[in-house]
């Protein structure tokens, strides 16, 4: 039994499922069998997963079941087992990261700007340590190195391009999941910039390309702005005679990608996102990362 306010949350998120189902999602994990109508449908699986996740900020599947058993039994009496719930959610990887598409493509707020992006990545860890061999997800994921942290991991990479609101978290203009290894420049040119045009991007140094960035703002007019990185074969006088306007331009950058970094410690604190070591299957692991975001959105957006 849960409570009057929580009953209405449940209720919206539901629909919300049922009509995004009945729209695409139903094509990501439509079934061929007997079984083509199961007595507990997808759609009772991804609102379970979507309210306890919100609701209770509950982060294991195995914590969101036991809720569910516990508390939401009047709502889903044909509640299945967890072996069985957390057998069918991995099997709608697909419809999970569908899901969150949707979410944030049709509930982008009015004060975004389009026009102003800023860009990082987050590492997703399935396991850590310099020696330590990742037998997780292997066709996706892989060694890489988070120097934020100062650490090795095995997992994935979630790379945030959000438009800038002003006084707000930024909102996702595209996420991106890469293999850990591969470095975040390259994913931005293959994935990202192909789709922009007349765009500021604030992002880190690791972007930077002068060559590159020059032809796309003569191209396409988009602008790369990062703090200053050190040009080798510079000399001492030089370099200090350009402190100060280096150091003050650096400084006004970091102070327009900092909601970036409030972005990622909000959603690290909502979900957990960023601890993927109880995952075990490739599709487990998107499940987790994607799932995690619409979860996280799911709250924001609907404000209940």
């Amino acid at each position: 039994m849960i409570p009057k306010d929580k009953a209405f949350k449940l209720i919206k998120i539901y629909m919300y499922v049922c009509e995004q189902y009945d729209v695409n999602l139903y094509n990501y994990c439509q079934r061929y069998s007997n079984n083509s109508v199961p007595v507990f449908s997808d759609q009772e699986i991804l609102t379970i997963y979507l309210f306890v996740g919100s609701e209770q900020h509950y982060t294991k599947i195995k914590e969101i079941h036991n809720f569910a058993k516990d508390y939401l039994l009047e709502w889903f009496p044909k509640l299945v087992s967890y072996q069985t719930f957390n057998y069918r959610l991995n099997r709608m990887a697909g419809a999970v990261t569908e899901l969150s598409k949707q979410l944030l493509g049709s509930h982008k707020p009015e004060d975004c700007d389009e026009d102003t992006l800023l860009v990082d990545s987050l590492p997703i860890m399935t396991c850590t340590g310099r020696n330590r061999t990742g037998k997780v997800a292997t066709e996706i994921a892989d060694k890489g190195y988070c120097s934020t942290k100062n650490q090795y991991y095995h997992g994935l990479k979630m790379h945030f391009v959000g438009m800038r609101r002003d006084g707000h978290l930024p909102f996702p203009y595209q996420i991106i999941l890469s293999s850990a290894s591969e470095n975040d420049l390259t994913v931005f040119k293959r994935e990202c910039v192909p789709y922009l045009g007349g765009k500021t991007i604030f992002a880190d140094k690791i972007y930077r390309d002068n060559a590159y960035w020059k032809k796309e703002n003569e191209t396409k007019s988009n602008n790369l702005l990062t703090p200053i990185k050190g040009v080798k074969g510079t000399t001492k006088e030089e370099k200090q005679r350009n402190k100060a306007a280096d150091d003050m331009f650096s400084s006004a950058v970091s102070s327009v990608r900092e909601p970036v970094e409030a972005f990622f410690s909000w959603l690290i604190e909502k979900t957990n996102i960023q601890r993927a070591y109880k995952c075990r299957s490739t599709a487990g692991l998107l499940v987790h990362v994607m799932g995690k975001v619409a979860i996280a959105f799911i709250t924001l957006i609907f404000n209940y």
